[in-house]
């Protein structure tokens, strides 16, 4: 990361020294606002408030992985164009400070999810396979946080009124707009929140199984569920020892649990080997990280992608 660092550091001298400002920017249209948001989850957010009213970019690509992005010299100049700049804030956008650092951000507007929520801790849970550190001891101490804020409705809820809020100081004269568009937006949001707390009110049982990495701490601790996966959230591990996968067959026979769910862009693996050795059926829960090319272009958003979680865990919970 060290490294990462020193090379946007650089990147980004190299660019203010060569004189890439604002005005030379190419931009679809003059008179709106540029907003630059790091991942999907904040695009969809943002798009869905703002509309066609502001000129929006989204830096991680399609089908890209956010924990292993590294920005272009363009992205850098996206973000020192930037009105608005929204981004994750946690350990995999560590970047993003030196980068921030580097240049002026008083005509921006600077949006952190984590500062939106109340962030909580990585957990390892029971028969969870956690990654091995070769750090230092003073980096060992440090607080790792939970980064996918977003997976809870009601903390989707809580970023839309801060982008809101920083789309409204930035573009006065669409602040009306932007706001009719957020409490739609965020009555939709409300009625989403509601069919999940009452599929899981009626649920007959509250224990869920990944056979993937479990970016979704935020969700279960929102609507009370317990869970067992293979992986934290954040893991780059790809590989879980035969102990895991051991623990996690067995959870599914004790407990009866109909479904072993993956997350998107897996490569299923682990899914597929519990569910053979335990007759369950594999399905998707996609944490709203990041969606294909195929999907952005379809138009899939965090709502669309939530109600297929819905649909998916009805029949993980029966």
């Amino acid at each position: 990361m060290r490294k990462v660092r020193l090379l946007m550091t650089v990147l980004l001298l190299c660019i203010v020294a060569a004189g890439c400002q604002k005005q030379n920017t190419i931009q679809d249209d003059p008179d709106k606002i540029n907003v630059t948001a790091t991942i999907f989850p904040q695009y969809d957010f943002t798009r869905e408030i703002a509309g066609d009213q502001v000129d929006l970019r989204l830096l991680l690509p399609p089908g890209g992985e956010s924990h292993s992005y590294e920005p272009t010299p363009q992205d850098i100049i996206a973000i020192q164009n930037s009105d608005v700049f929204i981004y994750v804030g946690g350990e995999s956008d560590a970047w993003i400070d030196d980068i921030l650092a580097s240049m002026d951000t008083s005509h921006m507007q600077l949006i952190s999810l984590m500062d939106c929520v109340d962030a909580v801790e990585e957990e390892v849970v029971e028969g969870m396979q956690s990654e091995e550190h070769h750090e230092d001891e003073a980096h060992a101490e440090e607080t790792e946080y939970d980064e996918h804020v977003w997976t809870s409705p009601v903390n989707a809820i809580l970023i839309t009124e801060k982008i809101t809020e920083a789309l409204q100081a930035a573009d006065t004269k669409n602040a009306e707009f932007y706001q009719k568009n957020c409490d739609s937006y965020i009555a939709k949001l409300d009625t989403l929140d509601q069919e999940f707390r009452d599929l899981v009110s009626g649920a007959a049982h509250k224990v869920l199984v990944f056979g993937d990495r479990f970016p979704f701490r935020y969700f279960t601790e929102e609507y009370g569920l317990e869970y067992y996966a293979a992986f934290p959230g954040c893991s780059a591990e790809t590989e879980p020892s035969a102990a895991t996968i051991s623990f996690l067959i067995n959870q599914v026979k004790t407990e009866q649990i109909p479904v072993v769910f993956h997350i998107e862009f897996s490569n299923e693996k682990v899914a597929d080997a519990i569910c053979e050795s335990t007759g369950a059926k594999k399905l998707l829960f996609h944490s709203c990280h990041n969606v294909d090319q195929a999907d952005m272009d379809a138009g899939v958003s965090y709502l669309s992608i939530m109600q297929g979680n819905l649909k998916n865990l009805k029949e993980a919970l029966q």
